[in-house]
């Protein structure tokens, strides 16, 4: 299918890859017969298990995939019930080369990326994530201490106390890897455990609320198929930290504790 300039695109695609004609049987094919297509390309050798497909009401466009007993399960979002055929298609690409530990082709990955990074797409996922996603929120109060008064300070000190405060809290669980979160779709700020403890240096919990809070000032941008969580804004913002280097140093500490 060629597509003539002014003559609408499928949606996640871009104009060089639009160009190229498409196999009717994309525009086709029930989801199951796409699965066992995309199967048989990734897997020509295997033979052909039987296919179960449900979508799901997910909170996310989570997808889940998994062969067991001869069986294909399926668990896709319901986000994609109805989505173009080609981006059904790059999703079963992606799924199934991950069941088979083998890199997707980077085509498919794009198409996906850049359907998911549409601005209606967005807000469809920010939606859901509102109406079905579950936030367990411990309130600012911590043992030894406490969010509302903090932020308060970082924003008269960064922000001219700008910033709407969000939701504080500390996370249920200690986590050395993710130690703060801002939840933008319930509005929230949540920090790790782990800096809710004497061994952590007011200083480095500081530094992480106040990293958290610039994601409220500079939010992710989106250009095509890519996402940018840390623009250059951001980075240059977060240097200006009092005793960012030193805050850097005892977070790299006590992580290693």
């Amino acid at each position: 299918m060629q597509v003539e300039k002014g003559q609408p695109r499928l949606p996640g695609f871009e104009e060089e890859e639009a160009q190229r004609p498409l196999p009717p049987e994309v525009l086709f094919e029930s989801p199951v017969d796409l699965y066992r297509r995309v199967f048989r390309e990734v897997r020509p050798r295997t033979p052909m298990p039987e296919i179960n497909l449900e979508f799901c009401r997910f909170a996310n466009a989570n997808s889940f995939i998994r062969l067991h007993e001869g069986r294909l399960e399926l668990r896709l979002s319901d986000i994609f019930d109805g989505a173009p055929a080609p981006i059904l298609e790059a999703l079963a690409q992606i799924l199934i080369c991950k069941l088979f530990r083998k890199p997707a082709p980077a085509m498919y990955r794009h198409r996906y990326r850049l359907y998911l990074n549409r601005q209606d797409m967005r807000r469809s996922l920010h939606l859901l994530r509102q109406a079905r996603g579950r936030k367990h929120l411990s309130g600012p109060q911590g043992e030894i201490y406490e969010l509302t008064a903090m932020f308060a300070e970082i924003n008269a000190k960064y922000f001219n106390g700008l910033l709407a405060q969000p939701e504080l809290g500390w996370s249920r669980n200690v986590s050395r890897t993710t130690l703060g979160h801002f939840d933008p779709a319930h509005n929230a700020i949540i920090l790790s455990r782990l800096l809710d403890s004497e061994k952590a240096p007011r200083l480095a919990v500081e530094y992480v609320l106040y990293h958290e809070m610039l994601h409220l000032r500079y939010p992710v941008e989106t250009a095509g198929a890519k996402r940018r969580v840390h623009t250059k804004e951001f980075k240059a913002a977060e240097k200006l930290f009092d005793g960012f280097k030193e805050a850097k140093a005892m977070i790299e500490k006590l992580c290693r504790a």
